[in-house]
């Protein structure tokens, strides 16, 4: 299902910096009217559209708070992550992933979910390549990378019949602050929101944003594991008749 994000409201999480910021950016540029610019320390904003909010996605409180702040909302977008360096010998760091990258935006789904449901609108997540293939220096992030891409494929089957549509953004290297100590070829934060928002409009599952990820592109769509995803989302029972 396509979205326009013209007369939209847009909620970003992690939009203090990044990639997050420049969804903010472009959502004001396709004419949103209100765009939620939600942080841990939210940066002011000097559009009148854009309204900031304080929210740690690890936070139970502060995402019931934000939730309950927002009255109406057409477009989702779970952007917030965290990417630690680690080899597996720490739990900890399986632990920090899953709460920032998984648990985080499922609680902020739940959170907006109602809004999002009563006007058939559009839930985002920025899942990762790493989602696919294990990054060596951060498995961590990469296994909590392969189950949000999971949530969000259980997403998109379960609220189909709601009429809300749900986008996996699967990106490579992207030049920001997580990224910025890797030695490899980065796209722009810029360039990566226009995509994302590009795949929104064209009403594509999975968005591959940046070269590297649509290289993979034709292949993911055309290949086994996007069938048999299908497959399953049929498999979902129909509501029953309301009485």
């Amino acid at each position: 299902m396509a979205t326009t994000i013209a007369g939209k409201s847009v909620l970003v999480t992690g939009a203090s910096r990044g990639i997050g910021r420049a969804l903010v950016e472009e959502a004001l540029r396709r004419g949103a009217t209100r765009v939620y610019a939600a942080a841990r320390e939210p940066v002011p904003h000097p559009d009148e559209r854009v309204t900031t909010l304080t929210l740690d996605v690890t936070n139970p409180e502060q995402v019931r708070t934000a939730g309950a702040s927002v009255e109406s909302l057409d477009v989702l977008i779970n952007n917030a992550g965290v990417q630690p360096f680690d080899d597996l010998s720490d739990p900890g760091a399986i632990e920090q992933s899953l709460a920032a990258n998984l648990y985080g935006p499922y609680r902020v789904t739940q959170a907006f979910l109602p809004s999002v449901t009563h006007a058939h609108g559009t839930i985002v997540n920025n899942v990762s390549l790493a989602a696919l293939a294990p990054t060596p220096f951060a498995p961590a992030y990469s296994i909590s990378k392969a189950a949000l891409l999971s949530l969000t494929q259980s997403l998109r089957a379960h609220l189909a019949r709601h009429g809300v549509s749900v986008h996996a953004v699967l990106s490579g290297p992207v030049d920001t602050q997580m990224t910025r100590a890797l030695k490899v070829p980065k796209a722009s934060p810029e360039a990566v929101a226009q995509a994302i928002f590009d795949g929104v409009e064209n009403g594509e599952d999975d968005i591959f944003p940046e070269p590297m990820s649509q290289a993979m592109a034709e292949g993911w769509r055309a290949g086994v594991a996007k069938q048999f995803e299908q497959e399953m989302a049929a498999l979902i029972p129909a509501e029953p008749d309301a009485e």
